[in-house]
């Protein structure tokens, strides 16, 4: 896979600025609660989670929910490792 390269968004003061806040969306079944998993999840990688900003949806058919949380990144590494943490879960199926 190839690395992106994100020199002209920074020398244009786009992109990702950190420290900062962002938003995590996982996907997954909806029998592993996942609105309280995965604030869990995050807090127990030394992320501060913004627990006010927890919202979720259930799929139509009532078998998957995807959760939406808030949280705060010092540097780009804790950005990839909510990700990461998040990915290595076995209820999750994927994030964004």
């Amino acid at each position: 896979m190839q690395e992106i390269d994100f020199s002209d968004a920074k020398k244009d003061g786009k992109g990702f600025q950190f420290p900062g806040e962002f938003e995590i969306t996982a996907m997954g079944s909806a029998g592993a609660d996942l609105p309280a998993h995965v604030p869990r999840l995050l807090e127990s990688h030394g992320l501060h989670v913004l627990h006010e900003t927890v919202r979720y949806k259930q799929s139509a058919g009532g078998n998957y929910v995807s959760v939406t949380v808030s949280f705060r990144a010092q540097t780009r590494e804790d950005y990839d490792a909510a990700h990461a943490v998040l990915r290595a879960d076995p209820d999750i199926r994927y994030t964004l």
